[in-house]
This record gives C-alpha cells, structure tokens and sequence, in this order.
C-alpha cells in the first residue's frame, strides 16, 4: 500500500436532485469540499442515488473504496434553517412521496433483523457549539425522517457497529437548508448561501474529526 493510500480519509456523501428539484445543496456542499484535507485527512465526496437500495449499494462502494476514518452522510431538509446534525437513526422506511425510482416503501425494516435504532458517533453538541461560535446556524435534530436519508444513516450506523473493517471509524448524518435559488421557487422556505453551508461543514469536519469526546450541554427540545 502506497502512503497515499494509507492516508486518512474522511467521506463526505450527498444526494441528486429529488421531488422534481434541479439541485441539491448536500451535493453541492460535498463536491466543493472533495480533495480538501483536513487535519491531515483528505476528503473523498460521493453523490448517492435518492432511491431506496440504490443509495445503500452507492455507500457501500464508497466505504470500500476510501476505507474512511469518519464519515458525514449529507442531506436536504427544506423546512429547517440551519446544518443540523441528526441524534439517532431509525430502523424503518416509511415514504411520504415517491424515491426518484419510485418507490415508497411502507413500514419496512431498512436492514431486517437490525436494532432498532444507532446513535451517531459524531461529536453532535461539539458541533452546534463550533459551529455557532464561526457565525453558521446550527441545532441538534432529534429525527432524520424516515426517507431515503435516514436509510442511508441507519445503514451506515448499522455496517459501523458490524463490520470490522470499519470498527475504527466514526460517523454520523447532517441534514443541510435549501439553498437561495431553491428558496426563491418557495416563498416562505428558509435558505442558507452555499458559500456559508460549505464553510460550516469545514467547520464540523474538524470538530468531528478532532473531538472524540462530545461536550455535555443543553441541545433536546421540547417537540
């Protein structure tokens, strides 16, 4: 092995476009951020698939391939007006509107026989408090949904706790705003600049690269 490929890496994923959008900022964030090395480790951005499975087997390849010490899945949440790092990961699938395959699975297992729910091994409270203190928006998200982005955070938790070769690894879920161009189609929506999404993510890319322990601080709501 070549001591380039013996390098840390961190994997950062994102998501295509879905629900007739022409733009996701998970992606957006996670291609502007590939090659950038961070306290030593470079980052590797993979886009997955918005499809049930399909992102999985799309993880799965990425995992193999960068051999990550830490993983940051991204994704989109249209309501929220800040980066949010997500709690906990769900074992259900449970679709509102249809992946961009079709499909809108129902009450189903995301891996069958698993737990029922991860925890992140992310540094979350660290990351709020880091993030608050550059200038970008954040709070900690209880619940991931139950679309294709928490199946990529369970499935991602679920091979970290299993797998081996990943037993080093630490890893997590954040869930992104719309971007302006996104907003503007949307009266009403909240939105955050791209430039100031890809800074907060260097941001918590160092926090949760660097911090092994979370800080102990108020972040639970009361809905």
């Amino acid at each position: 092995m070549s001591s380039r490929e013996s390098d840390p890496r961190i994997l950062v994923t994102g998501f295509e476009p879905f629900d007739r959008d022409t733009v996701n900022p998970s992606w957006e964030v996670a291609r502007a951020l590939d090659g950038w090395v961070c306290e030593g480790a470079e980052v590797k951005a993979v886009r997955l698939p918005c499809v049930f499975g399909r992102a999985i087997e799309a993880l799965d390849g990425a995992l193999a391939e960068a051999r990550p010490a830490l993983i940051v899945a991204l994704g989109l949440a249209g309501a929220r007006a800040e980066i949010s790092p997500e709690r906990v990961a769900i074992n259900v699938d449970d679709a509102r509107i249809p992946d961009n395959a079709g499909r809108r699975p129902v009450d189903a297992p995301v891996v069958a026989g698993a737990p029922t729910a991860y925890f992140s091994t992310l540094p979350i409270k660290a990351i709020v408090r880091d993030l608050r203190a550059a200038g970008v928006p954040a709070s900690v998200s209880n619940s991931a949904g139950t679309f294709v982005c928490n199946h990529v955070f369970f499935a991602l938790m679920h091979r970290l706790a299993t797998r081996h070769e990943l037993a080093s690894a630490r890893g997590g879920f954040v869930h992104l705003p719309c971007l302006p161009e996104q907003a503007a189609r949307l009266p009403g929506v909240p939105s955050m600049a791209l430039a100031t999404q890809v800074e907060g993510l260097r941001t918590l890319l160092r926090t949760a690269y660097t911090v092994r322990h979370d800080v102990r601080e108020e972040g639970g709501q009361l809905h």
